[in-house]
């Protein structure tokens, strides 16, 4: 039985022995058509996926199939081209995304808050307890005199004197002033962002 016989009756080791002999031929072909040494596997893959598709409208009399092949092989660069340009075609198509922002500028701003965070938090630890009661609720949580005073249950000159003690201590620390300042009068809050 001729190796074209037996690739038309679907033996396996034929088709090897033709994919042995041709697979050269084929790639090199592709890579001419194509210019691009990925691609042309590609192709080649797909020829011989279609040739064993195809192996039953293979002439059962005749020489090389290496002219057959290469026939396919061109089929399926045109096949591959078309399928390539429609995809850059609807690519083309597709609303384009928004640029994507450098975070490189935020990357740091938060780590400098890590830093600065991690500073005030030693300094804030050195406070007496009383100090940092008062200090978290005036300053961090905004509640005026009147309002620390009735949530830690001391009078307002007591918080007062705390929470300008706490100050001080932080001053004296290199720690730089909160971004906020003390407004007078006992009724208001006990700070107001600066802007």
């Amino acid at each position: 039985m001729s190796t074209r016989a037996r690739i038309r009756a679907g033996d396996q080791a034929a088709f090897g022995e033709l994919f042995d002999e041709c697979a050269r031929a084929v790639y090199n072909h592709a890579f001419r058509l194509t210019g691009n040494w990925s691609t042309a596997e590609d192709v080649m893959a797909l020829t011989f996926l279609e040739a064993w598709r195809l192996r039953a409208r293979i002439d059962p009399e005749g020489g090389s199939l290496r002219p057959w092949l290469l026939g396919i092989a061109t089929n399926v660069h045109r096949n591959v081209r078309r399928a390539a340009r429609r995809h850059d075609d609807a690519l083309a198509r597709m609303p384009r995304g928004e640029a994507v922002p450098d975070f490189a500028d935020e990357v740091v701003g938060r780590i400098d808050d890590a830093e600065r965070l991690a500073a005030v938090r030693a300094a804030y630890g050195r406070l007496r307890r009383q100090e940092q009661d008062v200090f978290a609720l005036c300053v961090w949580s905004g509640l005026d005199y009147a309002q620390a005073a009735e949530a830690l249950g001391v009078p307002v000159g007591t918080v007062r004197s705390r929470l300008s003690r706490a100050r001080k201590k932080l001053a004296d620390a290199g720690e730089p002033p909160p971004r906020s300042r003390q407004v007078v009068g006992d009724q208001g809050p006990a700070r107001e962002e600066i802007r």
